[in-house]
């Protein structure tokens, strides 16, 4: 195994919209510590792919070979500095090094685990654990979570709050049992707890919550527990043939789908250059795809839960919590793994093996009709391509998943699951601002929000956005009856014009056209974004949630293309006041976004007022939209579809199924 000092040069990607390999990532460090003398005190927070400019990569693509570079940003305990440097690997040198003041990257893993092993050594937290009748701390579990933003807590210092729970044991659920009103304050740059408040004790919640089936047989679980169902058979996915997909690096061809599989820390999964071949033509649709934002407001006022309001990747990064996915059930059938790169804080190379699934899924009827006349049936089943991947954000689990239909769909489905972040209330008392899910034990009410920036490509890059409601006619002449209604379309020419917000009484939603090209109606071809399940904060203005998540208080953004301008709340939301960067402050530019390189941001949410069945692991929630295409095609695409073929396999046949439907790796 080479060590870091011997990485100077990298080889050459495959693609300019990869991702950094380790090579390069190791190369990256070793390049800045060599032009920049860095002192100890300096911690690299993230090593991502410089994406070459999109004006490069659609004038030449790959064969433009533009020059391979990483965004890198680094920290400095010492000075309490951010750095912004650009390294070119193709010149092996430090392109541009830019040090900013004033704002706090997002929290390195090696400062997550400090903050606990602080907290748990500092003798006031010790004597506050003591008062609840606890003295083994080893078995303390802290959850460090961003601090927020407010006057008390020293603007210019690094800081995060651990909250505590306490385990009965090292594999318990320590959720179970979480240490009500202790906070605690750790200044991350000095690396010291500076404050302990406890607002008083309430007592340890007494029942376990356990999930795993050695721990839930034993006495205090809830819920109440005896043996695993017998009952399930099981369900085999199988593809004699193969998967219908082709993976060539990272271009993914199935069925009439063409896409690039991308990653970076901050973002995790990317999705680039999205296109569909219509007639031996390739028809481009997204550019890119990503998540920008993830924000997780809590509605509890209590001590320990009022400062609780993350912006998971923004703060965290979701790119460095991906699941390696091997070991589990995430995906079935026909598997094909990328793995993920991320960096630790001395700037080595970290590899998360199977961090992202590809795979494909049937998923019914695609289409179907019967002619009742001749009695003759035509049928044919869908699938779907998925792209997907897991983060573990402390308690709880996301799942992001990109699913690409045969009638050329586009959805993208968040799934949550994972362990609510808990409460304690004393004997008799009932939480007003969450709900009970065991004795003692309360999941506070809060809101998860999700940005998707999608930078749109309808059959090329000059795009405008329209907003199109349902409404009924005027009762009168040609509308005699008053049955008729009409679909009325008001174009966002500005971006003063957008942040526009969802009406499901008008049935809402929103076109992407391309008014260049026309399709076989006549009409400029498109697709429409269509939402799911959605709201807003429940928190008014001067909040926190109103100053530093407002892109969440509207659910359709659309701005002007601008390759700097990549997150919902901006490229610093930890500890930021707010009001100063991200979508609010993005538009008041006012550029014209008709007929222009434009990007679409879609904010949705889940709104959790938990319910004691999401106790003690939730079952899976889903949330998310549907892109699909309105003239984009002269009929149903999925009209090519061949036939199944007619067959089933019946358990009164005597066939009972085969093995376990356990994914196969192909590489």
């Amino acid at each position: 195994m080479r060590s870091e000092a011997q990485i100077t040069h990298a080889p050459p990607a495959t693609h300019p919209l990869d991702p950094l390999s380790a090579e390069e990532i190791g190369a990256v460090a070793s390049i800045v510590r060599r032009d920049r003398a860095l002192a100890a005190s300096i911690r690299f927070v993230s090593v991502s792919l410089a994406e070459p400019p999109k004006s490069v990569l659609l004038d030449g693509g790959s064969d433009a070979n533009p020059t391979r570079a990483a965004s890198v940003v680094l920290y400095d305990r010492a000075t309490s500095t951010t750095v912004e440097a650009v390294v070119s690997l193709t010149r092996d040198a430090v392109e541009s090094w830019r040090e900013l003041s004033g704002v706090q990257p997002g929290i390195m893993l090696e400062e997550f685990f400090a903050a606990e092993d602080l907290t748990r050594a500092d003798p006031r937290w010790q004597e506050a654990v003591r008062r609840r009748g606890v003295t083994d701390f080893s078995l303390a579990m802290l959850d460090p979570w961003a601090t927020g933003f407010s006057e008390d807590t020293a603007p210019g210092r690094r800081l995060v709050r651990p909250l505590t729970f306490i385990r009965s044991e090292p594999d318990d659920n320590g959720y179970a049992r979480p240490v009500e009103g202790l906070l605690v304050v750790v200044d991350l740059d000095r690396m010291e707890v500076v404050d302990v408040q406890d607002h008083g004790v309430v007592p340890l919640p007494a029942q376990s919550g356990n999930y795993m089936p050695e721990l839930m047989t034993r006495p205090g679980n809830r819920p109440a527990f005896t043996e695993l169902r017998g009952d399930v058979l099981p369900l085999e996915i199988t593809q004699p043939e193969g998967p219908s997909f082709t993976v060539d690096g990272r271009e993914v061809r199935w069925q009439k789908w063409r896409l690039r599989v991308g990653f970076s820390p901050r973002e995790g999964l990317v999705l680039h250059t999205v296109g569909y071949e219509d007639r031996g033509r390739l028809r481009s649709v997204i550019h890119r795809a990503s998540m920008s934002e993830m924000y997780i407001p809590y509605g509890d006022p209590a001590p320990t839960h009022r400062f609780k309001n993350v912006f998971d990747e923004g703060e965290y990064g979701i790119g460095f919590l991906l699941n390696p996915l091997e070991l589990g059930c995430d995906c079935l059938g026909e598997i094909r793994y990328f793995d993920a790169v991320v960096n630790d804080a001395d700037g080595r190379p970290v590899t998360i093996p199977n961090a992202i699934c590809l795979h494909e899924e049937d998923t019914g009827v695609a289409w179907k009709h019967t002619d009742f006349r001749t009695e003759k049936t035509e049928v044919r089943r869908s699938r779907r391509l998925v792209v997907s991947c897991f983060a573990t954000v402390g308690n709880y689990e996301y799942g992001f998943f990109w699913y690409l239909y045969t009638d050329a769909t586009i959805e993208f489905e968040v799934k949550l699951t994972g362990v609510i972040s808990t409460g304690a209330v004393a004997d008799g008392e009932r939480p007003g601002h969450g709900t009970l899910v065991a004795p003692n034990l309360y999941g506070p009410h809060h809101q998860h929000f999700f940005n998707v920036r999608l930078d749109m490509a309808v059959d090329g890059q000059r795009n405008s956005v329209y907003e199109v409601d349902s409404a009924p006619s005027p009762i009168g002449p040609g509308n005699e009856t008053g049955n008729a209604w009409h679909t009325r379309k008001t174009l966002l020419a500005r971006e003063s014009d957008s942040g526009r917000l969802i009406d499901p009484f008008a049935a809402r939603y929103w076109t992407i056209v391309n008014p260049e090209v026309y399709g076989a109606t006549g009409e400029p071809v498109a697709y429409k974004l269509v939402p799911g399940e959605n709201t807003v904060p429940m928190a008014g203005e001067g909040t926190q949630a109103w100053n530093r998540g407002g892109f969440a208080y509207k659910h359709l953004w659309v701005t002007a293309y601008d390759e700097t301008q990549r997150f919902a709340a901006g490229d610093y939301p930890n500890q930021n006041k707010g009001g100063t960067d991200g979508l609010p402050v993005y538009v008041q530019a006012d550029r014209p976004i008709e007929s222009a390189d434009v990007v679409v941001w879609y904010t949705f949410c889940a709104h959790h007022v938990v319910r004691p069945e999401d106790w003690p692991v939730m079952p899976t929630t889903r949330i998310g939209f549907h892109l699909k295409p309105v003239g984009f095609f002269d009929g149903n695409p999925a009209l090519d579809l061949p036939p199944s073929t007619p067959a089933c396999h019946s358990a009164r046949d005597g066939d009972t199924g085969g093995g376990e439907g356990n994914g196969k790796v192909h590489r």
